[in-house]
């Protein structure tokens, strides 16, 4: 298949005999740039262009993502806008696309008077689908996004960068390793003097934006965590942050909590409402002090090498222990088989020497040395005065030369150490 590069056409897709569309009559082009074969349409950007998913034939047809600036209104302040934003995307994506976590650029370029930008191809699920799918994220879930996307957002900010449209949409779950992705840096902004004292362009997300960024056109690192705050919202109500702005204007940030489907964690809690506070003085600041927080009041929270969502961590605790609980009893039972094997073997011995035994007790200040052990007459050796909890059984050969201790109990305990039963 080949797919039309008219952003305004309704089936862009043609078999690939075709030289021309079928639809709209545009000539189709089979390779972008001689190297990019678009495949289909992956989403529309309202007629400013499109977005398509790709093969780069330069690399065995890896999948790729080309985003289309075909603008209808040239010579418009609109037009100018998009192309603007449109350049600093592309550079945004130079400079930052070295984080694992942030798809790197692979080519700019403009032809048939189009800007195409082409990009690393994520393959995942953005969360805005994983929530439709999921429904339901809880405390820990959260607590692990969080730990994962802070780092990214950090090092965006270090590179003088504000994303400016945080939202479930624009975070993506790898699937190769769960490990999350932050995309589409259109809206982003250099963040320089010039933007911190001018009033800018109003660029974000309704409902996701913070009022400083849709009243002022002003973005500051606290702007994208009020953003991230208000991404964590959804998913753990369900609701989108865009349909309280709508009804309640930024009120709804004050009684955030009245939405949850279910308590939070106090720690949690805490950290939500700071980075939903409505006036960017009494919120985060930078991602680090969210960090800090989230360490200190979850000391227990380790990453996961995936960061994949655990859903029960103390049901899982109790599967991987009942995994070894076989390993105990066998152990159990093979020392009680050994004990009476011996016992056994000994008492025959007994039998064939046909000799009667006497015991003398030694007396508390004896050395064992004095202690004679005769083919006729046993005395003790020496006394066991610890770990009598430990030792189940003791055996000894008739000959005095073998001596068995059953230390069932240790074992045992030594597996519980090594594997957490």
């Amino acid at each position: 298949m080949i797919c039309c590069l008219n952003p305004d056409c309704s089936n862009p897709q043609n078999s690939q005999s075709h030289k021309i569309c079928q639809t709209c009559n545009t000539p189709l082009v089979s390779l972008l740039r001689n190297r990019f074969r678009v495949i289909r349409v992956l989403s529309d950007e309202g007629g400013f262009g499109r977005t398509y998913i790709s093969e780069d034939i330069d690399k065995l047809n890896e999948l790729c993502v080309i985003k289309q600036l075909a603008p209808k209104f040239r010579g418009t302040w609109s037009q100018k806008k998009a192309t603007q934003l449109f350049s600093e995307e592309a550079k945004r994506l130079q400079e930052l696309g070295q984080h694992p976590q942030i798809p790197t650029l692979i080519a700019y370029f403009e032809q048939d008077n189009c800007l195409y930008l082409v990009q690393q191809f994520i393959d995942g699920q953005n969360l805005f689908n994983e929530l439709k799918s999921r429904r339901i994220y809880q405390d820990w879930d959260i607590q692990s996004m969080l730990l994962d996307l802070l780092p990214i957002i950090k090092f965006v900010h270090q590179n003088g960068v504000i994303h400016r449209d945080i939202k479930p949409e624009n975070i993506i779950r790898r699937k190769t390793d769960g490990r999350l992705t932050l995309i589409d840096f259109g809206s982003s902004k250099q963040l320089t003097a010039q933007v911190q004292r001018k009033n800018g362009t109003s660029i974000g997300s309704h409902g996701y934006s913070p009022i400083e960024q849709i009243r002022d056109g002003k973005a500051y690192p606290a702007s994208d965590l009020f953003s991230l705050g208000a991404t964590c919202f959804h998913l753990l109500t369900g609701i989108s942050p865009f349909q309280l702005w709508m009804e309640y204007g930024y009120t709804w940030v004050e009684n955030w909590q009245h939405y949850l489907r279910f308590p939070l964690s106090l720690e949690l809690t805490e950290i939500m409402d700071k980075l939903l506070q409505k006036e960017i003085k009494n919120r985060y600041q930078s991602a680090d002090e969210v960090i800090r927080d989230l360490m200190k009041k979850h000391t227990h929270i380790l990453p996961a090498a995936n960061h994949k969502i655990i859903k029960t961590p103390v049901k899982n605790s109790q599967t991987y222990s009942s995994k070894y609980i076989w390993i105990r009893n066998l152990i159990s039972m093979l020392g009680i088989i050994v004990f009476f094997a011996l016992a056994e073997s000994g008492y025959r011995e007994f039998r064939k020497l046909k000799t009667n035994f006497s015991f003398s007790l030694s007396q508390p200040g004896n050395s064992p040395s004095k202690s004679v052990i005769s083919e006729k007459s046993w005395s003790l050796v020496n006394t066991f005065d610890g770990h009598k909890s430990k030792v189940l059984s003791v055996a000894m050969s008739p000959n005095g030369k073998m001596i068995v201790v059953v230390v069932i109990v240790i074992i045992v305990n030594v597996i519980i150490l090594n594997y957490g039963m």
